[in-house]
Parts: structure tokens; sequence; C-alpha cells
């Protein structure tokens, strides 16, 4: 089985919004491939919440940092 690897970098939209994520193993996927990763547990860190919408959206796990939220992270 693979290492589960983490998000280290995002790249967002004009809106802000995050439109894919670079893992440590320098793989890039798109924020919907990062989701369906996350709810199967192949990405450490991170956890998948539901909007009032009912859209899917890609979330660090709740702690005491502020610099691990993917709206900190660097971009690419």
């Amino acid at each position: 089985m693979e290492e589960k690897s983490k998000v280290i970098k995002v790249k967002k939209n004009n809106d802000g919004d995050i439109t894919d994520v670079m893992l440590e193993n320098g793989n890039v996927y798109s924020i919907d491939e990062a989701i369906m990763m996350a709810k199967d547990n192949l990405i450490q860190g991170v956890n998948v919440g539901t909007a009032r919408n009912g859209r899917h959206y890609l979330r660090s796990n709740p702690n005491d940092k502020d610099n691990d939220n993917l709206d900190n992270m660097p971009s690419f």
C-alpha cells in the first residue's frame, strides 16, 4: 500500500477557490480528484466537508495551527 501524502501547495482560480493540489510526492491532482482521494483516506491531514448547497470540498483537519490550512498553503 502506498504511503499517504500531504498537500504542500495549492492552485487557485481568480475567485480564490482551490482548483488543484500538489502533494509532497510531487503529484498534482484536480480538486475533484483530491476530494475522491480524501474520501478514500489517501491524503494525510485533510477531510471532506459538505457545503450547505450539498457541494463537497476539501479542508484541513482541525488543529491549532493556521499555517497548514489549505487556503494558507503556498501556490504553484
